[in-house]
């Protein structure tokens, strides 16, 4: 048992008081973990976009104070009652999304939508209890997705936390806790290119990268990048994109442009930047009799896909996905291991380092559209 197990910890944490406005660095109490829950010691952390959006609060109800962060590594400090499959110093990725093990779609082999444990970005409290474990000066802070990674401690569900290979580098594997992996998934889950084949992934961005990154891994022949900026496409030539099309400079549509670069279309296509329009080019970029179109990008709850029936009957397949179909505490470990197999290269993925003390300049470098990932180092 830890020295601190049941102890209230005090410790820094980067809040937000309000929308739009810097993090501050300031001492948190967080509470021991209550029953199925696990109390982290975060080691690294990095900058999604989601955080960004709901720090923006833009969109959706806001909810302040609160600690952001969802992509993080760490190592568990003590464990909360009826946690089994877990112990004191273990290498962890806490996920923003579960998987309980109990529930229809966590005992299905083709779901990774948890009924217990599926994404809330609403929720600021802990399952167990309705409480926060996170306060100041006696005020509850709340959490974000249920993790809360930017705090050097954070207590999350033991259903939302991923045990990993100790020898495994904290601070490069971090970034499979959401984007990556998400991307990444599309493709090698979901898609599923042969050899050989081609694939278009729609926006360059880490996300979409990954996507990219499964289809070099996968051993796809021609990857097209489709983004509006021709800034994107030196990088993602290292994610083995091989032809660019850059939306802005055509007009007719994408899919057409598309498919004739390719005798009729791309075998596989993953949309990743929720615009309407490019999911509907997505899919009628792949070919007829085959083509598989995946959609990643989260779209308006307002926006309307429409497409004419002969596409769909012309045996073209679309499909949906959550979080690349992985469940996270059976398939991350697995991730993991590619990178520590050298088949995933992570380290292409991080463009910037900063310590913690220095957080808000990976909101400056996101907001700006500079890099992919920041990894944030809170020991440092």
């Amino acid at each position: 048992m830890s020295s601190t197990a049941g102890l209230i910890l005090t410790c820094k944490a980067a809040v937000a008081w309000e929308a739009g406005k810097p993090l501050i660095i300031q001492d948190v109490e967080v509470a021991p973990p209550k029953t199925m829950e696990v109390r982290i010691k975060i080691k690294y952390t990095s900058l999604c976009r989601t955080d960004l959006y709901f720090w923006e609060s833009k969109g959706q109800t806001p909810l302040f104070p609160r600690i952001f962060g969802h992509e993080a590594a760490g190592v568990v400090e003590s464990l909360g009652e009826g946690v089994s499959d877990l112990e004191v110093g273990d290498h962890v990725l806490p996920v923003f999304t579960g998987e309980c093990g109990d529930c229809r779609h966590c005992r299905s082999d083709v779901s990774n939508m948890c009924d217990l444990l599926r994404i809330n970005s609403v929720r600021g409290v802990m399952l167990a209890d309705g409480q926060s474990r996170f306060s100041i000066n006696g005020e509850p802070v709340n959490h974000f997705l249920g993790t809360s990674t930017f705090s050097e401690y954070t207590v999350v569900h033991s259903g939302c936390v991923a045990k990993i290979n100790p020898l495994a580098p904290l601070d490069k594997v971090c970034i499979l806790s959401c984007g990556v992996s998400t991307g990444l998934g599309a493709t090698l889950n979901v898609a599923k290119p042969e050899r050989g084949s081609s694939v278009a992934v729609f926006g360059l961005g880490a996300v979409g990268l990954a996507a990219a990154e499964g289809a070099r891994i996968a051993g796809a022949s021609r990857i097209i990048g489709v983004d509006r900026s021709s800034k994107r496409f030196e990088e993602a030539k290292k994610f083995g994109v091989t032809d660019f099309v850059n939306t802005s400079e055509h007009d007719r549509p994408i899919q057409e442009v598309i498919a004739e670069m390719t005798n009729g279309g791309v075998d596989r296509s993953v949309e990743c930047t929720g615009n309407i329009d490019n999911m509907i080019s997505a899919f009628e970029c792949v070919h007829d009799g085959w083509g598989v179109a995946v959609l990643v990008g989260v779209p308006s709850k307002d926006a309307v896909f429409m497409t004419k029936p002969i596409n769909v009957l012309n045996e073209r397949t679309l499909k949906g996905t959550f979080f690349g179909n992985y469940k996270p505490r059976t398939d991350l470990p697995s991730v993991v291991d590619m990178y520590m197999n050298k088949q995933l290269e992570l380290e292409k993925f991080i463009t910037h380092r900063i310590p913690f003390s220095e957080i808000n300049k990976a909101f400056e470098y996101m907001v700006k559209g500079e890099g992919l990932r920041c990894i944030i180092s809170m020991e440092d």
